[in-house]
């Protein structure tokens, strides 16, 4: 990597948008991070992985310091030279250095190359008074005038000897820094900067082989024959640890590429595999890397230390669910219901930041507050992540490059906004749908991974309209109104509070709207929650001009905000390794992939040891402690690899169930048919809840959907082609046609499928510039809770794009509850998790607002007081009364567009009667509204074929 002079190249502000302002890595040590080596050298810190020029640049060594090196020599075996004469001896040197133990095998002419090269460097620093030579001058003067005798005659006459006196000769060498930190005696001893950084995991093999190019097994990254005529050897430092493998460069200051074990390692070794003498053939599922050795002993030494180090790895085998990676018993983790409680602890979290900060994103949009009501810039995102670059993290976000003309999200923006704050903050965009021919599928992971330690994964992207809190509330006025589900002040979300009161002001209280604040302005006295853009109900409009983010998108003053309903998790440990092994695999894959991420700029990233997980540096308060499981949907075009656990979960989970399922989504389309629609899930469903029936035993579905797809479009004309494609699958799942949930019960059971599922979607009201208003809330959750006692969370949704696998990239967690608290189910005594009893529980006080109402019992989730009295009662009362008050659609009474188009909004009580209407909403109880099932039955809701969503191909809708 060349040398930085100037990190700022050239700037522009056309579009609104800047060019990349840093072009190269202007990272040096800090003053405080060099002091700490020098102090407290006895440790490596995991930052030097970034840092490995500083080793050479300002003096870092590779030993530990304060820590001696010591050797024990034996004799390995005596072999015939290609002499056939000459017989030589190879001798086994075990090295211990603290905790650090490793092996190398060395003939005794090396012990001579060596002697030779350490008299020479001592004759070479007494000579030359160079200025560059001061301090190891220094430590020449500090030692004996004579090096360590080699040679010994008396000694030399016994054989048996021999490893003794090498021993005392190698261990005399090592006790001095001066020969111990020379270049050729840390290749004599295989280290290199990464061997003794604890959290890398043990000291492997080391060593300089040749690497042949190509051998990468993914579409597109080699040329015609690469791998037989055209490649080229290149002299390279590979690394073995214990869950991966890398090589850098000569001058080891650049890692050039990482290849992570998983189920398909092999290593082979022979002619027959690698097309050449002493190769070794190292396979994954993504490269064939072929190395070539020295000697046939050499090859064979490399393959069965990559075989030993790799054999107790926990990704070589396909775990539970064909995932990636298994159970991690005893893990602190916690759950989030919305954005605000997640977002706080997040924000906090990455002020912890000492090494490194991992963010993928659907989308991410700098400008956005993780504590509210902001009064300052500090807990601002951008501004979170450059203060950590500051202080020297690597900040490295992975973000779904969108196609432009289909997504206004500009993740270029948000690339460039980003990248040209801080050379230590690092943006890749993917996929480059031309090269990879991908233009339907996305990356739609939201995930954040602090120093490998604790990571954050859900449904949540740190971007605008996200943010939420259990009031929903409809308006962002300088004084708001209270919710119709919260009373008061006992109003609270599980994970965060409402310290300033915003949501128990009076509903009569009134205000014009407030502008929203600019860059520039002053927040010290801002009140309000959601800042320009992040006042949104896309439904309403769509997010455009995102790169003028403090400009509102919609009036505040004449339009709901549209809220919004999401669930995330923190986890620690070892499942926050895996998930960071999931990031850092995808990482260097477009690294890679994309040639413009081919330079030292992007680094390669290294996962992190589990053997070192347990020791956290920093956990987010309130945790508790369960099984957890990382799951993945990805793809070759995604990640290199394949992977469909999160639907193998989902399947699992409602298989197994014994009393309950509870499903939150963003979509809901599923029930195979060969043809569009292949996922399990509504199969899964309905043959759980045939089993039951056979059975005669209490079982209960319980589905959250929201009641509009989250498209552009105005319903009252039909909602436009999109939001009509998006109903037609889903009615399609429901109750539509003969794949149907619905359907196929009524075969079996008739009408009894009431006593089984629970279709629902959120509604709520409020008052804006003195009239009533009702907006439904956007329920975009990936949640399945299973009876009390385990729940998914994730960013999947029911569909084939998030479930397959082969389509969207998705991750999500399974936690299980281990622990058992006394609870309820079907009027019995019950031990349920006490994570997951939780979860249910914090959800269903909230859509039945059963604070307000102490004589709801939400203990019991299948009793029938409580699904048929108290669930789907609430439901469809609540369902009626927004009928009556504010004809709002979705609704069952619109079976057509012809009735659609005929509806007259004059009528609607709320406008012709305002007090009899307030006097009906008095009576609306939580959020909870049954799904309007015969909405537009009689239409066909596909896209006609003349329009542009008809040329889409059908698999983008499922």
């Amino acid at each position: 990597m060349a040398n930085v002079e100037e990190p700022v190249v050239e700037a522009s502000h056309a579009h609104g948008l800047m060019k990349r302002f840093y072009s190269k890595d202007d990272s040096p040590l800090t003053q405080d991070e060099l002091d700490s080596l020098m102090q407290h050298g006895e440790v490596h810190s995991f930052i030097l992985v970034h840092r490995l020029r500083a080793f050479h640049e300002v003096g870092v060594t590779l030993f530990l310091r304060g820590i001696p090196v010591t050797c024990k020599v034996d004799v390995t075996e005596r072999y015939t030279t290609q002499s056939k004469v000459r017989v030589s001896t190879l001798y086994t040197v075990h090295l211990m250095h603290g905790d650090f133990n490793w092996i190398i095998k060395r003939k005794y002419k090396h012990f001579q190359d060596l002697h030779r090269d350490l008299y020479k460097h001592k004759m070479m620093i007494s000579f030359l008074p160079l200025g560059r030579f001061a301090t190891q001058r220094q430590e020449l003067g500090a030692l004996p005038e004579e090096m360590p005798s080699l040679h010994n005659n008396e000694r030399g006459r016994r054989a048996s000897s021999k490893p003794k006196h090498l021993e005392e000769y190698l261990n005399g060498l090592l006790e001095h820094s001066f020969y111990r930190n020379y270049h050729r005696m840390l290749e004599f001893l295989d280290v290199s900067p990464l061997s003794f950084i604890r959290d890398l995991g043990p000291k492997g093999l080391e060593g300089f082989v040749l690497k042949r190019s190509g051998g990468h097994r993914i579409l597109g990254l080699n040329c015609f024959g690469h791998h037989q005529l055209c490649f080229r050897w290149s002299r390279r430092w590979l690394v073995v640890k214990d869950s991966f493998l890398m090589y850098m460069s000569p001058d080891a200051e650049v890692i050039s590429f990482v290849l992570l074990f998983d189920p398909e390692l092999e290593v082979l070794v022979g002619r027959c595999y690698t097309d050449t003498e002493h190769g070794v053939c190292i396979k994954n599922y993504a490269r064939t890397l072929v190395i070539k050795c020295s000697s046939y002993r050499q090859a064979q030494w490399w393959s069965h230390e990559i075989r030993q180090l790799s054999e107790p790895c926990d990704f070589l085998q396909v775990q539970r669910f064909g995932g990636f990676a298994p159970s991690r018993e005893d893990t602190l983790t916690k759950w989030y219901v919305n954005g605000s409680g997640y977002f706080s602890d997040l924000a906090d979290a990455l002020e912890q930041a000492k090494q490194e900060i991992f963010i993928t994103d659907w989308w991410l949009s700098p400008e956005v507050h993780l504590k509210r009501p902001a009064t300052d810039n500090y807990w601002r995102l951008d501004c979170i992540l450059k203060r950590k670059a500051e202080q020297g993290v690597k900040v490295c976000v992975l973000l779904y490059k969108e196609v432009e003309l289909a997504l206004g999200i500009n993740s270029d923006y948000s690339k460039r906004s980003l990248m040209n704050m801080h050379p230590n903050i690092k943006v890749m965009r993917h996929p480059d749908h031309v090269s990879v021919i991908v233009f339907l599928w996305a990356h739609h992971e939201k995930v954040v991974i602090i120093d490998q330690s604790v990571a954050f994964v859900g449904g949540i992207d740190l971007a605008f309209g996200r943010w939420d809190d259990s009031h929903y509330r409809l308006t962002d006025l300088s004084v708001t109104e209270t919710p119709n589900h919260i009373s008061g002040s006992e109003a609270c979300d599980t994970v965060g509070s409402d310290p300033d009161g915003l949501a128990s002001q009076p509903l009569t209280a009134r205000s014009e709207p407030e502008p929203a604040p600019t860059e520039s302005e002053d927040l010290s006295q801002n009140s309000q929650l959601w800042l320009g853009k992040d006042y949104s109900n896309f439904i309403n409009k769509d997010w455009v001009q995102l790169d003028r983010p403090f400009e509102d998108n919609i009036d505040r003053g004449q339009v709901p905000r549209m809220p919004w309903r999401d669930f995330a998790a923190a986890l620690h440990g070892k499942a926050a390794r895996d998930v960071a092994r999931h990031f850092i695999q995808r990482w260097n894959f477009t690294k890679i992939f994309k040639s413009k991420y081919k330079d030292d700029f992007y680094p390669c990233l290294l996962p992190k040891s589990h053997s070192t997980a347990d020791e956290l540096l920093y956990s987010v308060p309130g945790c508790g402690r369960a099984s957890v499981q990382v799951l993945r949907s990805v793809d070759r075009w995604s990640a290199g690899t394949c992977e469909s656990s999160i639907h193998n979960a989902y399947l699992h989970l409602i298989e197994t169930s014994e009393h309950y399922i509870y499903i939150e989504n963003q979509f809901f389309i599923s029930g195979a048919d060969g043809k569009n629609v292949h996922n399990g899930i509504g199969d899964a469903i309905v043959k759980r809840i045939l089993r039951a029936h056979s059975e005669q035993k209490t079982y209960r579905v319980y589905v959250l959907v929201p009641l509009l797809p989250g498209f552009e479009g105005d319903i009252s004309v039909g909602g436009g082609n999109a939001i009509q494609a998006i109903l037609h699958f889903t009615y399609r799942t429901m109750c539509r046609g003969e794949f149907s949930i619905l359907a196929r019960l009524k075969e079996h059971m008739q009408d009894q499928w009431s006593q089984y599922i629970s279709l629902c979607g959120l509604r709520t009201h409020a008052q804006l510039s003195g009239s009533l208003i009702t907006e439904l809330i956007y329920v975009h959750s990936k949640t399945l809770i299973a009876d009390d006692r385990r729940y998914i969370i994730g960013s999947a949704n029911v569909n084939d794009r998030s479930m397959l696998g082969s389509r969207d990239s998705e991750v999500a967690v399974l936690v299980e509850d281990k622990e058992r608290v006394p609870s309820r189910m079907g009027g019995g005594d019950y031990e349920a998790g006490p994570l997951t009893l939780a979860l249910r529980k914090e959800c269903f006080r909230v859509l039945l607002a059963a604070d307000a109402d102490p004589s709801i019992d939400i203990q019991d989730p299948i009793s029938e007081d409580f699904f048929q009295e108290v669930w789907n009662k609430t439901a469809a009362s609540n369902a009626s009364i927004y009928e009556t008050v504010f004809r709002c659609l979705p609704s069952d009474s619109v079976t057509s567009l012809r009735v659609l188009r005929e509806l007259n909004p004059a009528e609607r009580l709320c406008d012709t009667d305002p007090a009899r209407a307030r006097e009906q909403l008095g009576a609306v109880r939580g959020l909870l509204v049954h799904y309007p099932l015969h909405f537009l039955c009689e239409e066909n809701l596909l896209p006609p074929l003349s329009s542009k969503e008809r040329i889409v191909p059908m698999e983008v809708w499922t």
